[in-house]
């Protein structure tokens, strides 16, 4: 059996011909992807209009703008997670589990004053996830494209354009699905 390449830390961007409406043009940040546990991810691009709530209150001066609970996916959306954001370069802080330089998940049992160093956090309601090679048969039939995530990906200010901006910013044919219609039939 091969072994998967984990594209934890990756960006999994949905491709146009991804039909399903829970993953309609979204960017997941993948936290895990292993041949036992499969994948697991955020979505970065779903704000969800709820504001933090009293449980949450008390990472609500971190919390990166717009700030509100996002829907990180469709699975356990009562179970509460949170990226946060620290000087790349530095020793991430205790409470966060590091995924790239400068961006982790948080540990939301810590209390927000023993984490000084973090710059920002984002808090996601449920979470995006795959059984063992499940993802990569996805992959194989074109539903999903794995790029390399940055830093700033997961704070965006405008969770809207996230699709586009990523497409953008890549240096082959990918970038022009930046400009793919949002219904191809009017085009």
């Amino acid at each position: 059996m091969v072994e998967t390449t984990s594209f934890a830390g990756h960006l999994l961007v949905a491709t146009p011909r991804l039909e399903d409406p829970n993953f309609d043009r979204t960017v997941i940040l993948l936290l895990q992807h292993d041949d036992d546990d499969g994948a697991m991810g955020l979505v970065l691009n779903r704000p969800s209009g709820l504001p933090l709530d009293d449980e949450l209150s008390l990472w609500e001066p971190l919390a990166a703008p717009p700030s509100e609970v996002f829907m990180g996916g469709p699975v356990e959306a009562h179970i509460v997670f949170a990226l946060g954001w620290y000087t790349p370069g530095d020793t991430p802080p205790d409470g966060i589990q590091p995924l790239i330089d400068g961006v982790g998940v948080v540990d939301l049992r810590r209390d927000p004053d023993e984490l000084a160093e973090l710059l920002a956090v984002r808090l996601f309601a449920g979470y995006s996830g795959w059984a063992p090679r499940q993802l990569e048969a996805e992959i194989a039939e074109g539903s999903w494209f794995t790029l390399g995530a940055e830093v700033w990906d997961a704070a965006t200010v405008d969770p809207d354009n996230l699709w586009r901006d990523v497409f953008r910013r890549q240096q082959d044919n990918l970038r022009l699905l930046a400009t793919y219609p949002d219904d191809p039939s009017t085009n």
